[in-house]
């Protein structure tokens, strides 16, 4: 059986559907609200009647940030969430603290500080609390980026560093770090002056009866929000297209158990709309068998995975299964960060369905994840096997996957969301 023989049709499909969700789509933005009620419209001409349920994020606005040292203004977004300095700004003596270790942070009390990018990890912001910085800065891209190339955008502080406290933080392009750092300035002057808000985003939610009498439900998920700057075609309008050609798929072919199909907003700024989700239909958890979600797809240079959060048979069964239809894909049991981890952190067994650009195939979270990267044809094969995996799913005699998820895994999920302060561990 070779299931990729035929979906050069199901990819235009998919590719088309691409296409009328190909803008810039931010949480609680006027865009992510357009880009849902676009698959809402689309799966309606198919007799699919899906329902958008809101919930509330939180944010912040950010009024003024500035950075002024050496005598000049460097260019600088702020981390909403992260707090405001005074209004006349914050001046201190600045050092750079480069992997932000305790050797790096103990003497920094007071100072405004720099870490590498990619460092404001969890350890690295208590640290930096506990030490009683002032203020931050990180920095963003490579020292080579063209200036007209590349785009600053502003970010944000988690929940997971909030709860230790806040500190005004900025973020400088990688070039001006190194400026900065080169020209040893004794003290920066840092203003940034936001307002925390709260602001709806949504999710798009379809609910499917299966033709069998059983409470047994299995749950599809994409994000359809993008990053500031970012098309968010690869990442991941590919995985919200797909999830509309299977849920038209299941309305031409009614599957055996209950369906319901999850396209999420808010993922970019820490799985919100899925976690949201997952809050709100806590009772409904006990019947769900299986999520199987769908994250970055289309690459013309690239190659499939699937990040299986459950019981390791399961990564058997998707070997085999590429095999006996002849698809590619590597198979891990891991936990993938995307929509899936809520569900897994309610004991629900979790399927990441992804095709990654390999080696600089296809970028994501910046202004080069366009649509001139993927092709119907990727789209089209990835989707066919989803389709196949599924099939095998909601329409098996006995579910096949265990309702349990494994040690292993219960940790590394619980790792992955921070359940423990580090000062608790």
């Amino acid at each position: 059986m070779d299931i990729l023989k035929n979906t050069q049709a199901m990819g235009k499909r998919i590719y088309e559907d691409l296409e009328k969700i190909n803008f810039i789509r931010t949480s609680t933005s006027a865009e992510e609200t357009r880009a849902a009620n676009i698959i809402r419209e689309e799966l309606a001409k198919a007799g699919l009647q899906a329902e958008i349920e809101e919930f509330m994020v939180e944010t912040a606005d950010i009024e003024k940030v500035s950075l002024n040292a050496l005598g000049k203004d460097w260019e600088v977004q702020g981390y909403r969430r992260s707090g405001s300095t005074p209004e006349e700004g914050l001046t201190a003596k600045f050092a750079y603290v480069q992997q932000g270790t305790e050797v790096d942070l103990y003497d920094k009390k007071g100072m405004i500080v720099m870490v590498n990018s990619g460092k404001l990890n969890e350890e690295v912001y208590e640290r930096m609390v506990r030490y009683g910085v002032a203020g931050f800065l990180t920095w963003n891209g490579n020292v080579s980026d063209v200036l007209e190339q590349t785009d600053l955008p502003e970010r944000e502080l988690r929940s997971w560093a909030t709860r230790y406290g806040v500190i005004p933080g900025g973020v400088l392009r990688a070039i001006d770090a190194m400026e900065l750092v080169k020209g040893e300035p004794e003290t920066v002057t840092f203003t940034l002056v936001q307002e925390n808000v709260e602001r709806p985003s949504r999710n798009v939610v379809l609910k499917m009866k299966g033709t069998d009498d059983t409470t047994e439900n299995v749950t599809f998920g994409a994000h359809y929000d993008s990053v500031p700057f970012s098309h968010g075609v690869y990442d991941n309008g590919a995985g919200s297209v797909i999830l509309m050609e299977l849920a038209r798929h299941y309305k031409e072919n009614p599957p055996k158990r209950n369906l319901t199909f999850c396209w999420y907003g808010s993922e970019e700024v820490g799985l919100l709309g899925s976690k949201a989700y997952v809050a709100a239909h806590k009772e409904e958890l006990k019947d769900v068998q299986l999520m199987i979600n769908v994250d970055v797809a289309g690459s013309v240079l690239g190659a499939d995975w699937a990040a299986i959060t459950a019981d390791e048979s399961l990564c058997r069964f998707v070997e085999y299964l590429s095999k006996e239809v002849g698809f590619s894909t590597d198979v891990t049991q891991e936990v993938y960060s995307s929509d899936s981890v809520p569900f897994a952190n309610e004991g629900v067994p979790a399927i990441n369905f992804c095709r990654f650009g390999r080696n600089g195939g296809a970028m994501i979270h910046c202004r080069h994840d366009v649509i001139d990267y993927l092709d119907y044809r990727n789209l089209g094969k990835t989707a066919a096997f989803v389709q196949e995996f599924s099939d095998h799913m909601v329409n098996s005699v006995v579910f096949p996957v265990p309702r349990k998820m494994p040690e292993n895994m219960v940790e590394a999920v619980d790792k992955y969301l921070r359940k423990k302060r580090v000062d608790e561990k």
